[in-house]
């Protein structure tokens, strides 16, 4: 959708109500207290991220945006019959706080949908020559200037740049270049296979990588980083560039757990996964992202979760990260805290410095910028894809492909949808999503934890990770902490009480909270083939999730926060004193709030099961071997084909998993040559 001249007015008066003017400060920061959010949240970006929703949400803010721009909008919350531009400072503000806890869905889900944006966008958007305006009041230095050991190499992967209409063939189409489809591609290509990637969104290297939250984000997640549930309740983080997540994702590379394991292979026949070849790729992955504990120490934030967890004698334990030549020098620690907007520096072993690598080497051919419309299947048995390239001038360029064999790796969100617009009808297929369910508690310290440095999680407290004689619970950890997302994941109560607490980023610590949810979602499609991701999170997952809010709570309380901000919209906050909480009555109340869709903040970086492999064909799209039941020559290669939630951050796991597969794949077809494996065969249209 394009924005009218009176929806931008409409979004000007919201951002200005989001984050007000407040007149009469007079501390060190004057003009950050003076400035509004309509100064600050550019229109454009904000249109961009809109039109990268499906259709249907499209329509629905535009519905949104003609109710705030329409007299009726008096009835939604018994005020005046006036439009929200027309409606005075404090009456904007109470129509946002009656909208923030309506019993009507739809409000609660458009005030989240407008607070995200306008408090993201402002905090980290901006001139891209420049400092945002408000990161000196708050603190934060925004990423080191480009002179700072940057990597300025050439791209080191070669790229295909198709300008018309083309054909390809190959031995092996890989559809995504992330944990799943970069390590298949770089096995199948190093076996002497022709391999063509084709990648849904872009490539970047060294300097593209510009580590500012509003660019790298519309630029290198899915939808823009506004993926969402259908109710609005859950946003999804999804890598979509070449390396996919394994290029912004936080690098920790954790083993799957035994117990998980040995779940998987029992319920859903997949033995596999307890027998040494599973074993064995799991190996092939570590080495391969050189995952080690060697990082020299710890940022602020992950330092109070191990040292609030060894005071109340929890068990904590360092996190495998995949990165390597890391120094003990203020330019890598400080570089650390900004690669999971792009690693600029070399050090993160994602894909793209390890499988693709080897792909290429091998004469695999990567196609970036590529939508892939459709996988064609004759006669049951996959025969290739037809694709959109959208080429350097903005054309777009059509990609016919015809392969022997196709691996779908375009993770649990779009691969299902993928394979529903291709005609698969499996009555599982799409069903069964996990997501990580994930929340956020934040700690204000008397001293600077400064976040944004450093390993962006580098501990984890195990202690709730099996409640109550289950496989299932909570993970703590810590996430990347840069102004945009904090001031997205914050209660906004007030724009006055949001601008109060956004002044403490310096101070804040977060700790989050990422459930290993037993029941699951769904994946469909509208009538364009895009996707609708149907998720509510159960009453067991909830319960789980609290408990381990009240540990993360009280592991701040432990490690020297004075106060304690808890996951809801009401902002429940807990006063502490010489590591007691004081008002332990407001912890214990925490379970009896309102946890409907968009009554709290809640996040996925984990999507996973969506076409879960399994023994059982009735139940399970995926064959153990990875090969579709539906389609011949057909394969799944990334966390969709997990059989069930991993409990753990799945990168690792998904990359042995997909190490599994392209081994199965290389069993079943005949070894060629390298010279055949060099071999570009196209056909211009």
């Amino acid at each position: 959708m394009k924005f009218s001249a009176e929806q931008r007015t409409t979004l000007a008066a919201l951002a200005d109500a989001f984050i007000p003017a407040i007149p009469g400060r007079h501390d060190a920061h004057p003009t950050f207290w003076a400035r509004r959010g309509s100064e600050g949240v550019n229109l454009d970006q904000l249109e961009a991220a809109i039109q990268a929703q499906p259709e249907s949400a499209q329509k629905q803010f535009a519905q949104l945006l003609d109710l705030l721009g329409g007299p009726l909008l008096g009835l939604t919350w018994f005020g005046p019959p006036k439009a929200f531009a027309e409606l005075r400072p404090e009456q904007r503000e109470q129509l946002l706080q009656s909208w923030a806890q309506s019993m009507l869905p739809p409000l609660r889900q458009g005030f989240q949908a407008l607070r995200k944006l306008c408090t993201f966008l402002y905090y980290a958007g901006g001139d891209a020559s420049s400092a945002n305006p408000n990161w000196e009041a708050l603190g934060y230095p925004g990423p080191l200037a480009l002179t700072d050991g940057v990597v300025d190499t050439p791209k080191p992967l070669a790229t295909l740049h198709p300008e018309r209409d083309v054909t390809y063939t190959c031995d092996v189409l890989v559809i995504g270049s992330g944990a799943g489809g970069g390590v298949v591609a770089g096995e199948l290509a190093a076996a002497g296979h022709d391999v063509l990637v084709l990648e849904k969104g872009p490539y970047c290297h060294g300097c593209e990588f510009t580590q500012r939250e509003a660019d790298m984000i519309g630029q290198l997640y899915d939808a823009r980083g506004t993926l969402s549930t259908t109710d609005g309740g859950i946003t999804l983080l999804a890598g979509s560039c070449l390396g996919g997540g394994t290029t912004v994702n936080w690098a920790g590379s954790f083993r799957t757990p035994d117990y998980v394991l040995e779940e998987w292979a029992r319920e859903h026949q997949v033995p596999h996964f307890t027998q040494a070849s599973f074993k064995s790729s799991l190996e092939a992955v570590t080495a391969a992202l050189s995952v080690n504990t060697d990082y020299p120490r710890h940022n602020g934030q992950n330092q109070a979760l191990l040292d609030g967890s060894r005071k109340l004698g929890q068990e904590v334990r360092l996190i495998p990260r995949n990165e390597k030549n890391l120094d003990d020098s203020e330019l890598h620690f400080r570089g650390l805290g900004f690669s999971t907007l792009g690693d600029r520096y070399g050090v993160k072993q994602g894909t793209l410095n390890t499988y693709l690598k080897t792909a290429a080497e091998h004469g695999a051919r990567l196609l970036p910028n590529t939508h892939v419309e459709r996988v064609t299947i004759e006669a049951g048995r996959a025969t290739g894809a037809e694709a959109l390239c959208t080429a350097a001038d903005g054309r777009t360029v059509r990609i016919t492909v015809r392969a022997a064999r196709v691996v779908v790796a375009g993770g649990a969100i779009q691969t299902p949808t993928l394979l529903l617009r291709s005609g698969l009808r499996h009555p599982h297929l799409g069903q069964h999503l996990h997501l990580h369910p994930t929340v956020a508690v934040s700690g204000a310290y008397p001293w600077p934890i400064e976040a944004w440095y450093g390993p962006s999680m580098s501990v984890v407290n195990d202690s709730c990770t099996r409640l109550n004689g289950t496989n299932f619970g909570a993970k703590i950890e810590t996430p990347p902490a840069h102004v945009g997302l904090m001031a997205m994941t914050l209660p906004w109560t007030s724009g006055e009480q949001h601008k109060q607490l956004m002044q403490q980023v310096p101070n804040l610590g977060s700790f989050i909270v990422l459930t290993r949810d037993r029941d699951g979602g769904r994946v469909r499609t509208d009538r364009h083939g895009a996707p609708l991701i149907d998720y509510r999170l159960s009453d067991y997952d909830r319960n789980h999730m609290l408990t381990a809010v009240r540990t993360a709570a009280e592991i701040h309380a432990a490690a020297g926060a004075h106060t304690v901000y808890l996951p809801h919209g009401t902002l429940p906050t807990l006063r502490v004193r010489e590591g007691r909480i004081e008002n332990q009555e407001v912890l214990d109340g925490l379970p009896h709030l309102g946890w409907k869709p968009n009554q709290f903040s809640l996040y996925s970086a984990h999507q996973m099961s969506t076409c879960r492999m399994g023994g059982n064909r009735a139940t399970h799209p995926t064959s153990p071997s990875g090969e579709t039941y539906e389609v011949r020559g057909l394969y799944v290669a990334d966390g969709s084909a997990f059989p069930a939630c991993s409990g753990v951050n799945p990168m690792l796991t998904i990359m042995a998993l997909a190490h599994h597969t392209a081994q199965q794949i290389k069993a079943e077809m005949p070894r060629q040559a390298p010279a055949q494996a060099a071999n570009v065969g196209q056909t211009v249209a």
